[in-house]
């Protein structure tokens, strides 16, 4: 029978149940535009993009299949949902604005968004709690998680994986493989062995078998002995995966932009009684060439681009992540025993050069915070210059191990904080505003961050190429960066920089902080100091602050539990008489929009904290 071919208008659509109904020309048509909408939105207002393009076809089999959100849908990080988003009649304009939608999951915003994240490898532990929840309430609905093979190797989701399996509780795994191999089965008889053991039909047999069986001793060992039996002509005629040893059912590989061969493989995991793996290959950046033969991350999270020109790297080049990647490129030039270490976000760090020239003393460890961590305290341990560069939100995951591997051990480690401060569009998951907290908690560990980059190209030659300071955290934003990059500022390490004289002080952070400065300069009745380190203070300098009546903090990078805090505590345990006032962000988790309405909605912004200032010092 011929099919109609039916075209959805994507502005128009409410209820995701209408792709049960498509035939495959209507589907094609669906997910082509919806790839289409995906690249016109992201490209108008940034976003994630390749791996979004990557998973259209996944996420429509998935509606088609399953019945979200009664079937609870988990994406791993969330920054493949656009799809997802779409289905569920949502926009993708504005994204990431206050108004409109989050770039990731979330809650509030759809009965669709079962969970939400913004970092990696969490999806299967939630999956698992969501199932047992299930279980407990005896509900009928399925858990799936979808997690990318970058996540897959973290040590979270393997915590996850072990733990699914010994549960043996019913969760579909989805592996949207994109571009690690892992092993899988291969003939004609493996994959009739898998089909056999996805169906429904013999697993209701199964379950019957089992309880047959195990009603007597004879039938027990019976039982056993055929089990055993089993599972060895299997292993012998079926090769394994690492998803068989650890218990689950593996399905796949399945081609991840097939509705069809999707729709197929999902139905049977379906049908299992226990944890499935579904292994899925799909090509990142799919329906966008210029994405598709990106090898270098340039498209996975983008900024407003035009789509016909692609992005252009000059567009990329003088920001602060930037900058601090050719400070990197600079030290591996100077010491054969420098190394870089990062956790999967060279293009995002600015790296990708120093990765190019210096391949043997450069290490991408893939998304392995934890790893990356330990992996920087032992080879400081070993006589090398490590340099641990990751972004803020993400380096909060390796506590544990900055505070045991190497603070501890007092090893001279550098780490470069990206993404310090607020950071706009990606919202509550993702802000750099709390690392000064818990790095200062670390006995040891030193935090700064430079408001110049002459100050930033000091503060790292001090840090990585000098002995005896231990770890050093060197803090800075994603904000752009002009003017004089090159020649270094005389700085002394731990210690405050000050400059012009006053009666009363300012105290500025970073380079907001000096902005702001130098919006005062006329006003000469006022002396700057550029805290520089923003814990464990020099006796001297907090002596020289007690001489000031009137103090007054600027601090748009970190919460009011960081900078602030720390200074506030060394000022009373000095006996401290005069008066303090402060702008810094409150200790609280800050939600998603553009940066400078971010910064005025909380009232850190530069005008805000000039016009308190002028009020408090004037």
């Amino acid at each position: 029978m011929k099919e109609t071919l039916v075209r959805i208008d994507i502005s128009k659509i409410r209820d995701p149940s209408f792709v049960k109904a498509l035939g495959p020309k209507s589907l094609a048509i669906l997910c082509h535009d919806i790839r289409q909408e995906i690249i016109k939105e992201v490209a108008a207002y940034g976003g994630h993009l390749s791996s979004n393009l990557g998973a259209v076809e996944l996420t429509v089999s998935l509606y088609r299949v399953f019945n979200p959100p009664f079937d609870q849908i988990i994406f791993d990080v969330g920054h493949q949902c656009y799809t997802q988003k779409i289905l569920s009649g949502r926009s993708l304009a504005h994204l990431g604005e206050k108004a409109a939608g989050s770039p990731f999951q979330c809650r509030p915003e759809s009965p669709y968004d079962v969970y939400e994240a913004g970092h990696s490898s969490t999806s299967i532990s939630a999956a698992t709690a969501f199932a047992l929840a299930r279980d407990v309430r005896k509900d009928k609905n399925e858990v799936i998680a979808v997690i990318g093979d970058a996540s897959m190797a973290s040590g979270l989701a393997f915590e996850g994986l072990n733990n699914l399996a010994a549960s043996g509780t019913k969760v579909i795994v989805i592996l949207n493989d994109n571009d690690m191999s892992i092993s899988s089965p291969a003939g004609a008889l493996g994959r009739f062995f898998r089909k056999i053991s996805s169906q429904k039909g013999y697993n209701r047999a199964k379950k019957n078998y089992q309880r047959i069986m195990n009603r007597t001793a004879i039938g027990r060992w019976f039982y056993g002995l055929s089990y055993r039996m089993k599972n060895s002509l299997k292993r012998t005629l079926v090769p394994t995966t690492l998803f068989d040893n650890l218990g689950f059912t593996y399905i796949g590989p399945v081609n991840g932009h097939s509705v069809k061969e999707l729709d197929k493989s999902l139905s049977r995991a379906k049908n299992t009684t226990k944890p499935t793996i579904v292994h899925v290959y799909t090509k990142k950046g799919k329906g966008y060439e210029k994405a598709e033969n990106d090898k270098t991350g340039l498209y996975h999270g983008v900024a407003p681009f035009d789509p016909k020109q692609g992005i252009k790297l000059s567009e990329n080049i003088a920001n602060w992540p930037s900058f601090m990647g050719s400070l990197a490129e600079e030290l591996l030039a100077k010491d054969e025993d420098v190394r870089l270490i990062c956790p999967a976000m060279i293009q995002g760090s600015g790296l990708y050069d120093c990765f190019r020239k210096y391949p043997k003393r450069c290490h991408d460890v893939g998304i392995a915070e934890e790893h990356a961590a330990t992996f920087t305290g032992a080879l400081a341990l070993n006589g090398f210059k490590p340099i641990l560069a990751v972004y803020s939100t993400f380096l909060q995951r390796a506590y544990d191990e900055i505070s045991h591997d190497i603070a501890r051990f007092m090893c001279d480690a550098t780490i470069f904080v990206d993404r310090a401060g607020p950071v706009g569009k990606d919202g509550a998951t993702h802000q750099g505003l709390y690392d000064v907290s818990y790095l200062s908690s670390v006995p040891g560990a030193h935090v700064a961050m430079p408001s110049t980059p002459q100050e930033a190209r000091a503060l790292a030659e001090m840090s990585v190429l000098e002995k005896g300071h231990g770890l050093v955290a060197i803090r800075y934003p994603k904000d752009p960066l002009s003017g004089n990059l090159k020649g270094k500022a005389d700085i002394r390490f731990g210690r405050f920089v000050f400059e012009g004289q006053g009666e009363s002080l300012y105290i500025g952070v970073g380079p907001r902080g000096r902005e702001l400065y130098k919006s005062l300069e006329a006003n000469k009745n006022i002396a700057f100091c550029n805290p520089l380190f923003l814990n464990d203070f020099h006796p001297n300098d907090i002596s020289r602050l007690l001489l000031y009546p009137k103090i007054f903090v600027y601090d748009s990078y970190s919460d009011e539990d960081g900078f602030l805090k720390n200074l506030e505590s060394s000022l009373f345990k000095a006996g401290y008489k005069g008066q303090l006032k402060a702008v810094s962000f409150p200790h609280e988790f800050i939600h998603h929009d553009l940066l400078e309405p971010q910064l005025r909605e909380n009232h850190v912004d530069l005008d805000f904290a000039k016009q308190e200032l002028l009020q408090f010092l004037g």
